[in-house]
């Protein structure tokens, strides 16, 4: 979570002799000082770096200037990002030359990419289609999507075919943007995109409910009216009522205004696609709005999301039914819409439908993975007939099988194996260690986050792992724990691949006061650990923009709530309070243990409830009785759906961490999840 940070004086100590040599700098180091003039020096610069960060938010050019010729001068080993707010400040006149000379002063580094994707966007404003096509190759991120947008141009500009790039970085565009805006009306004019791109890009746009983006593709068109575009995305229950009609464009339009109307009531819109003779829709058109309708339902958790889906498939001939053209997003609650379908055997052959015809790229994410091999083994047929799609299955789970995350931990319970932890990797040696503590862009990351600079800090670090091996990553992870920077040692961990550390990658920092407050609340350690884990990495001072503070991301008002309930003083003007870790952890775990009793003591409903909300887990219960994991998979909303899933998986590994024994997820998922015993109370008071 984003936040402020200070981290521990012996990281400022650490790199006192770093920040004097200029460590990762391209200048001479300065001549040996008395230990106090040079540490009084260091203090000085630092306080430049913060200083002309908050000029930057107040595009102060003057106190940038400054700020700049004073790091340059004390040689500072930030005077790299100073250099680069300076530049980003006055981006709109800079000059090639000075671009240039920044990459020469600072080459291979973060900031070094980091002003290339700002310069090409400023490329792309000005028009200057020979610099982009000059600097796009050497932009090492190339994560900008409008970056990619103007360079796609300079190719079609140079003949070459980029038809397919484009409409690729068109339709996933979300926000208007000049680039990506640019090179549609370019490649429409010269016909290399036509009016199927077009009104595929506007129902997409409506769908991510952006209806400017749609209007903005649709005036692609020469002759369209405008007023009657509008009019379809604005009032679309008004422009329904007008007669079916007899061309494209209108029955384009039409089917925009009915997913308008769906958004908003996908009751209203099912009604209005039942009307076949009124609607006027072609089948594509028409399982196009069944489809989205069931979208929109399956959000809800509305038990007619199958149905509509149902007859979005009934629309659509085999070979088109195969690869049906919607969103990855519908056919994504496609799936999960049918996980909820009533019938065992017809649930797996509907979860089967909208995973056959998912993207490559989509099929990555190891949910897919896991439920396509449950629905084949839930479609194949008795006896032996069905045993090769049961080996299928089987094969699929052993492809998925591990113990570090969720569905990797379902696929080795499937499997009948012991969730065992993985063999630990040999510890780092004094040479990889000392080639971590040497690499520049991790000395910056490590200088910033002293300042408080925690967004800066995460960016460098996390572009100098790029391309790093298990044991680089190792050391750089290691090295964060060492200071305590729990959030970078984690997230380094994490991306190892064959050598684990767990360790550092399940570190147990505050563990006395973690396990005297979940014991005294009456919780299981482990999900505790699990779950602050996934709040805050253990980093006892962040602070959401929301305001939720300390290790357990608690809200002052919930904290005052529940320090009244336990009858201790908590004054929620002095939120720094909630910064101090055994009363964050005696208020949190409190609250939790309140969330879980009110929700019938279920591991995934406290989850949700205590990222959320109690209130939306208690509506998203009701419905048909589910297995605990295709009920969080049917979670609404994508960043509770993936708390839910990350605290009972790390809950999981700690719980096998904490006991040397194998731990069971599918214990923590619980009995399957339906609506409340009508008998059972509701805590009203709970925030």
């Amino acid at each position: 979570m984003p936040g402020r940070l200070s981290l521990f004086s012996s990281l400022r100590t650490l790199l006192l002799a770093c920040s004097v040599l200029a460590c990762g700098g391209p200048h001479a180091a300065p001549s040996p000082q008395p230990a106090n003039a040079a540490a009084n020096a260091r203090s000085a610069a630092d306080d430049t770096v913060v200083e002309a960060r908050e000029a930057l938010r107040k595009r102060d050019r003057q106190r940038l200037a400054a700020a700049r010729a004073a790091v340059q001068a004390a040689q500072h080993p930030l005077a790299s990002w100073v250099e680069y707010w300076e530049l980003l400040n006055r981006l709109y006149e800079v000059r090639a030359d000075e671009i240039e000379a920044f990459h020469a002063r600072w080459p291979g580094s973060y900031l070094e990419d980091r002003l290339r994707n700002d310069w090409l966007l400023e490329l792309g404003r000005r028009r200057d289609w020979a610099a982009i096509a000059r600097d796009y190759p050497r932009f090492k991120m190339n994560d900008d999507r409008e970056v990619t947008c103007w360079w796609l141009l300079t190719e079609h500009q140079a003949g070459r075919d980029v038809r397919d790039a484009a409409r690729a970085a068109w339709f996933a565009q979300r926000e208007l943007d000049d680039g990506c805006q640019t090179l549609a009306a370019t490649l429409f004019e010269a016909k290399r995109l036509g009016a199927d791109d077009v009104w595929r890009k506007a129902r997409l746009a409506v769908e991510a409910n952006r209806p400017a983006a749609a209007k903005v593709a649709v005036g692609l068109f020469d002759k369209l009216d405008a007023k009657e575009l509008g009019e379809a995305l604005d009032n679309p229950l008004h422009y329904l009522r007008r007669p079916a009609p007899s061309n494209r464009q209108r029955q384009e339009l039409r089917l925009l205004a009915l997913m308008r109307v769906a958004q908003n009531d996908a009751d209203v819109a099912a009604g209005l696609l039942e009307d076949r003779r009124q609607h006027g829709f072609t089948p594509s058109q028409a399982a196009w709005g069944w489809a989205f309708t069931g979208r929109q339902a399956a959000f809800k958790l509305s038990t007619d999301a199958v149905a509509h889906y149902r007859r979005a498939w009934s629309l659509l001939p085999a070979a088109e039914a195969a690869q049906p053209g919607w969103s990855e997003e519908t056919l994504v609650w496609g799936a999960r819409a049918a996980l909820r379908a009533p019938q065992a055997r017809d649930r797996w052959t509907l979860v089967l439908k909208p995973i056959a015809a998912m993207a490559p790229s989509t099929l990555t994410d190891p949910a897919w993975a896991y439920w396509k091999a449950r629905a084949l083994a839930g479609t194949a047929r008795e006896g032996g007939d069905g045993d090769p799609q049961r080996a299928e299955a089987k094969r699929a789970l052993e492809e998925l099988a591990s113990p570090l995350h969720f569905y990797g931990q379902l696929a080795m319970e499937d499997l009948g194996q012991p969730l065992q932890l993985p063999a630990s990797a040999a510890p780092t040696t004094p040479a990889e260690r000392e080639t971590t503590r040497a690499t520049p862009g991790f000395v910056r990351s490590m200088h910033l986050a002293t300042l408080g600079l925690r967004d800066e800090a995460r960016r460098e670090w996390n572009f100098t792992l790029r391309g790093l091996g298990d044991r680089e990553l190792l050391a750089a992870a290691r090295w964060a724990c060492e200071v305590a920077d729990w959030q970078l040692c984690i997230n380094t961990s994490d991306r190892t691949r064959t050598e684990f550390d767990l360790a550092s990658r399940y570190p147990m920092p505050y563990s006395n006061e973690i396990h005297q407050a979940a014991t005294a609340a009456g919780l299981e350690p482990a999900f505790v650990f699990g779950l602050i884990r996934q709040e805050t990495r253990f980093m006892a001072t962040l602070r959401s923009h929301a305001g939720a503070s300390g290790l357990m991301q608690l809200m002052p008002n919930t904290a005052r709530w529940v320090a009244k309930k336990i009858g201790i003083d908590f004054n929620p003007a002095r939120i720094e309070q909630l910064y101090e870790p055994a009363l964050n952890l005696k208020l949190g775990t409190r609250y939790l243990k309140m969330v879980l009793d009110d929700l019938s003591g279920s591991m995934p409903l406290a989850a949700a409830a205590y990222n959320a909300g109690p209130g939306r887990p208690r509506r998203w219960r009701e419905g048909p009785s589910l297995e605990a994991a295709a009920w969080a998979e049917n979670v609404p909303f994508n960043e509770t759906r993936d708390y839910v899933k990350k605290v009972l998986a790390n809950s999981a590994l700690y719980a096998a961490l904490l006991t040397r024994q194998p731990a069971v997820l599918k214990a923590r998922l619980g009995p399957p999840i339906g609506p409340r015993d009508s008998t059972t109370p509701v805590n009203g008071e709970l925030p």
